[in-house]
């Protein structure tokens, strides 16, 4: 059973997110939060995509890529890939909500 939900400071682009996760979790946060701001940072440099909410969907596509890839190597079954995606893809909605509720 998982502990009760904590806040977790994470920073991604300059911008500050508070997240509630278990404590057991807040390590993997945070490796997940820096490795979202890298590649957010890698697509904002390249100059080709302009606006927050798109090198948002542009970073979530490359990670769920690079995801099933790697699912694809390791044998995962399709189940396990959808779930992975439908996961991902509900939290870049909650980034991108976040994103326009900071724009308002």
């Amino acid at each position: 059973m998982s502990s009760p939900a904590v806040p977790v400071h994470v920073n991604i682009l300059g911008k500050e997110y508070q997240v509630a996760c278990p404590p057991e979790e807040k390590t993997a946060l945070i490796q997940s939060a820096q490795l979202l701001h890298e590649n957010m940072e890698k697509i904002r440099s390249s100059g080709k995509i302009v606006g927050l909410d798109r090198i948002a969907v542009m970073a979530a596509l490359n990670l769920a890529h690079e995801l099933i890839d790697l699912q694809n190597e390791a044998g995962g079954g399709l189940d396990e890939m959808n779930g992975s995606i439908l996961k991902i893809k509900d939290k870049v909605s909650v980034f991108l909500e976040d994103v326009r509720q900071l724009e308002l």
